[in-house]
C-alpha cells in the first residue's frame, strides 16, 4: 500500500479471514458498542452502522484508512437479527426456509474526514427444510452469532437453493464493491495483493 495498512474496524472471523484470503494487508480493531442506529429502515440502518463503526476506530486512527461494514437479513421487509438462543434460530430458519429473503450489506471506508459508504444486496433462497433438519443445522453451533441464523460460507451451504447476486455479501463483505471502493481511494487491492505474497 501506498500508505500504513488499512484498518479493519471488526473483529469478525469472517470479514478478517475474507480480508486474509483476499491477500490484503491489514489491522483489526475493536469498534465497540457502535452499532446504535434506531432506524427500522433496512439500507439506514446497515449504513449508519457502518459510519459508527468506522467512525469510532478513525478517531484514534486520524492518518489511516479505516473500513467497517454491517450485514443484516431482511424478509419482507422485516429485519432478521442474530439469533439469542438455539429456539430463536430455529424460528428463523423456519421463517426464511422454502422462502427467498435479502442480505444487505454496507461498507464504510474513512479517510482524513471523508467517508464513502455503499451498499450491496444479495438475494437467497432457501430451500424447504424438515424439523429435524433445522434441528441439525442448529445443533452444530454455526447459526449462533449470524444475521438469519445461518452461515453462507459453512453448513449453511447445505440449506442454501440459490444466490442471486455477490456471494460475498452473505458471507459479510462485498468484495468485488471493496475493490471497487479501495481502488477509489487510491489503493489497487490487486497491486497491493501481488506485492505482499
Amino acid at each position: 500500500m501506498s500508505r500504513q495498512m488499512l484498518v479493519l474496524a471488526s473483529t469478525s472471523p469472517r470479514r478478517i479471514e475474507l480480508l486474509r484470503d483476499f491477500g490484503i494487508p491489514f489491522e483489526a480493531v475493536d469498534p465497540g458498542d457502535a452499532e446504535n442506529s434506531v432506524s427500522h429502515d433496512p439500507i439506514t440502518l446497515v449504513r449508519e452502522h457502518a459510519i459508527a463503526k468506522a467512525e469510532s476506530v478513525a478517531k484514534k486512527h486520524t492518518d489511516r484508512l479505516v473500513l467497517a461494514a454491517d450485514t443484516i437479513v431482511v424478509l419482507d421487509g422485516k429485519i432478521i437479527e442474530k439469533p439469542g438462543s438455539r429456539e430463536e434460530a430455529k424460528a428463523m430458519l423456519r421463517t426464511l426456509c422454502g422462502r427467498t429473503h435479502t442480505v444487505i450489506s454496507a461498507v464504510a471506508l474513512i479517510e482524513k474526514g471523508h467517508t464513502d459508504v455503499r451498499t450491496e444486496e444479495t438475494r437467497v433462497s432457501m430451500k424447504k427444510l424438515g424439523e429435524s433438519e433445522i434441528e441439525a443445522y442448529v445443533a452444530t453451533g454455526e447459526p449462533m452469532d449470524k444475521a438469519g441464523a445461518y452461515a453462507a460460507q459453512g453448513v449453511g451451504a447445505f440449506i442454501i437453493e440459490r444466490v442471486d447476486g455477490c456471494f460475498y455479501n452473505v458471507v459479510g463483505l462485498p468484495m468485488s464493491l471493496l475493490y471497487d471502493m479501495l481502488k477509489d481511494a487510491g489503493v489497487d487491492a490487486l497491486v497491493t495483493r501481488r506485492q505482499s505474497i
